[in-house]
């Protein structure tokens, strides 16, 4: 009875980590970064990093609460929760600063010559890179984002679970649900952005300033509500 008592209550720890990803300051954010994807596959893997970055700050929180007892004072996580803010309005401001800059320097053209014995013209054409890094940006989104509710998920787990061992599996399979529905939120909210199946240029320049705006003033608001209000 035990056991199933376990099983149980680590399915409803993989069952919320998977509905956690769908909170709308992660939503927003990941959606920033795949915006700048042109395919699914690149996205999913920002999805995955950001879920890695995430369950990363997380157990390391409820290794340092739960296995070495430190206490984090409560106020603490009030400025934690603003960093999100903070860090909503610069992916946002980023965004649309290489938006602009992608639509300033799309595709170009000119002729140079090779020095050597046959000097020919010749064409390059020159294309903004998009996606450099994005997967380590997703894992330190991630990182940042553990740190909003980390504290309360810890003494949660601290109140309900007895053991060491088990609270943190809990938080591990915790984790492993947020990953999973990263994945899929950050794969779901790619596909407006793919060239592939939008082709209209002025529907995907809204998308992303809608993104991006929304974005924004949503770091604004949290930023205040957890520092100003």
């Amino acid at each position: 009875m035990e056991q199933l008592s376990l099983i149980v209550l680590l399915l409803y720890a993989l069952y919320e980590g998977l509905l956690h990803a769908f909170e709308a300051d992660h939503i927003l954010a990941v959606t920033n970064i795949v915006s700048q994807r042109n395919k699914i596959f690149p996205a999913l893997k920002d999805g995955i990093f950001w879920g890695l970055g995430h369950t990363s700050t997380i157990f390391l929180i409820g290794i340092l609460m739960i296995l070495f007892k430190v206490n984090i004072p409560d106020s603490s996580f009030a400025y934690f929760e603003a960093a999100v803010g903070l860090m909503l309005v610069v992916v946002a401001s980023y965004r649309l600063c290489v938006f602009l800059r992608d639509e300033q320097t799309l595709i170009h053209t000119h002729r140079h010559e090779h020095a050597g014995a046959n000097k020919q013209p010749h064409v390059h054409v020159h294309v903004p890179l998009k996606g450099k890094n994005l997967h380590k940006t997703s894992y330190g989104i991630g990182i940042v984002h553990g740190l909003a509710g980390s504290g309360a998920l810890v003494v949660l787990v601290m109140t309900q679970i007895e053991t060491i061992a088990n609270s943190l599996l809990y938080l591990l399979i915790f984790g492993i649900g947020s990953i999973v529905g990263m994945t899929i939120v950050a794969g779901v909210f790619s596909i407006p952005f793919s060239k592939k199946l939008i082709h209209s240029k002025g529907l995907r320049t809204v998308l992303v300033l809608l993104s991006s705006s929304l974005c924004f003033v949503y770091g604004c608001y949290v930023i205040y509500e957890n520092l100003l209000a």
